[in-house]
């Protein structure tokens, strides 16, 4: 009985290896087509990762370069052509041209520039107008000044508190102290403020002759350890 179950199990075996190799000649070039299309794709998502990269760096290199030229025009001009060659990096070529045209004294192209990025996304967008409503201030019309604030200040607006801070400075100007106390004070409350906002914002309220709130983590990173 042993040497019939085993001769049963050998043509057993053989009939297996027979039914498997007739699938693999029937439906082999599935696994080598998936195969295939796994190694492809793996080398393609690389292939656009590298090159990616390469753009960026070269893009980065492009605006550094521009931003190292030592004459003022020659950067101007440099980051202008940034600005309209080069659609990724054009909003932060602009940025940096509207700085570099503060540190002129051309307030004027500056708010330009600022006012042609206020549309440009959510972020850079909300930069530009925070930047544009800095620069004008009280020359501003009060009320799209108080309109865009409050819409910067919104609830988890990255610029919630900045926004805050500009809208007590808002009040001030308007001449509303107990206002700009009150707004100067709240922002105190806000969470995620920064310590130079805090520090800022104490001696905004000192210097209005308002009363510091005691609290503990108002306390500088120092005197907080001692």
């Amino acid at each position: 009985m042993s040497n019939a179950d085993g001769f049963i199990e050998e043509v057993t075996e053989e009939v297996r290896k027979d039914q498997l190799f007739a699938m693999y000649k029937k439906y082999g070039w599935i696994a080598v087509v998936v195969i295939v299309g796994i190694v492809g794709g793996a080398g393609l998502i690389e292939y656009r990762k590298a090159a990616a990269k390469s753009a960026a760096q070269t893009r980065g290199d492009t605006l550094i370069a521009a931003l190292n030229l030592d004459e003022a025009s020659a950067r101007n001009d440099a980051l202008a052509a940034i600005g309209s060659s080069d659609e990724s990096t054009a909003v932060i070529a602009e940025f940096h041209r509207a700085g570099m045209l503060m540190e002129e004294g051309d307030e004027a192209g500056a708010l330009a520039i600022y006012d042609a990025l206020k549309s440009n996304g959510e972020i850079y967008g909300q930069v530009a107008t925070l930047k544009a409503i800095l620069i004008r201030g009280n020359d501003m019309d009060m009320e799209s000044r108080m309109s865009e604030l409050n819409a910067l200040s919104a609830a988890g607006n990255p610029f919630r508190t900045l926004a805050l801070e500009q809208i007590a400075m808002a009040q001030l100007d308007a001449g509303d102290k107990d206002a700009a106390l009150e707004s100067l004070v709240s922002l105190l409350d806000e969470a995620g403020v920064s310590q130079s906002l805090i520090s800022r914002t104490r001696q905004m309220i000192i210097a209005l002759g308002g009363e510091l709130p005691s609290d503990a983590r108002l306390l500088s990173p120092a005197t907080s350890a001692q």
